[in-house]
C-alpha cells in the first residue's frame, strides 16, 4: 500500500512518491526514515541500471530511429545515470568532511545521511540475491510484454512490429521519469515515435493513450485506495 501510495503522490508532484513511501513505512512500520529511503535510492538506481541496459540493447537494435527520437527530445540517458553518480559521491564526501563536526545541525544531517547510505548498501547484504536478481527481471519483462499486447487492444495497432515496440518502451519511460506521471506527454512521445515505423498519428496516440490511461487509472484507484486504508488497517500502531 505504501508502494501505491507513492505511485499515487508521484502523479501530482514528481519523485514526491519516494518520500512518502518511506515516510509512510517509517509510520507504520517503526523502521527509521533514513534506511527506508536508502533502500529506495537502491532500488531506483537498480531499475536505471535495467533501463539503460534496455536502451542499449534497443539502441543496438535500432540505432538510427532510437537516435533520432534522443535528439528529437533532447533525452540523454548517460547523463542521468551520471548526475545520479555525481550526487551520491558527493554526499560521501560531505559526510567525510563533517565526520567529526560537532555542530547539532550537522550532526543530525550526519545521521540522515549515514542511514541513507546503509540502505543504499543493504541491497549488497540480501540473504536472497539470485531471487531479487530473477525477480527484477521478471518485472521489467512484464513491463515490455505489457506494451506488446496493449497493440491487440487498439484497432489498426496490430501490425506494430517489436522493435518500435521497444523503442516506444524506452521513451515512454524517459517521457513517465521527467514528468508527473508522464500526463500530457506520454501518448504523444509514444504516437510520435510510431509514426516513423508508418503507424498514423491517430492510431499511435491512441495506443499511448490506452497504455497511459490503463497505468494512470490503475494507480489512481489503488493508490486511494491504500492511502484510506493504510491508517484503518494500522489503527492499532
Amino acid at each position: 500500500m505504501a508502494v501505491m501510495s507513492a505511485y499515487l503522490a508521484n502523479l501530482g508532484i514528481p519523485r514526491s512518491g519516494e518520500v512518502l513511501r518511506a515516510a509512510t513505512i517509517t509510520t507504520y512500520e517503526n523502521i527509521p526514515f533514513e534506511k527506508n529511503f536508502g533502500t529506495i535510492i537502491s532500488e531506483r538506481m537498480i531499475d536505471l541500471v535495467m533501463l539503460l541496459l534496455i536502451v542499449g540493447i534497443t539502441l543496438l537494435w535500432q540505432t538510427e530511429t532510437l537516435l533520432q527520437v534522443f535528439e528529437t527530445y533532447q533525452i540523454n540517458p548517460l547523463f542521468t545515470f551520471g548526475a545520479l553518480i555525481i550526487l551520491i559521491a558527493l554526499g560521501v564526501l560531505f559526510l567525510k568532511l563533517i565526520k567529526n563536526s560537532t555542530h547539532p545541525l550537522l550532526q543530525k544531517i550526519k545521521k540522515l545521511g549515514s542511514g541513507i547510505l546503509k540502505g543504499i548498501k543493504s541491497v549488497l547484504k540480501l540473504k536472497h540475491k539470485v531471487a531479487f536478481f530473477l525477480h527484477t527481471i521478471f518485472i521489467w519483462t512484464m513491463y515490455i510484454t505489457m506494451f506488446f499486447l496493449i497493440k491487440f487492444a487498439v484497432p489498426g495497432a496490430e501490425e506494430i512490429p517489436f522493435a518500435a515496440i521497444m523503442v516506444a518502451f524506452v521513451v515512454g519511460s524517459f517521457a513517465i521519469s521527467i514528468t508527473n506521471g508522464g500526463i500530457g506527454v506520454y501518448p504523444v512521445a509514444i504516437g510520435a515515435v510510431l509514426l516513423l515505423y508508418g503507424i498514423p498519428k491517430q492510431t499511435g496516440e491512441a495506443f499511448g493513450w490506452v497504455i497511459w490511461g490503463s497505468q494512470t487509472l490503475l494507480n489512481i484507484v489503488l493508490g486511494g485506495l491504500s492511502m484510506l486504508l493504510l491508517p484503518i488497517l494500522n489503527r492499532k500502531k
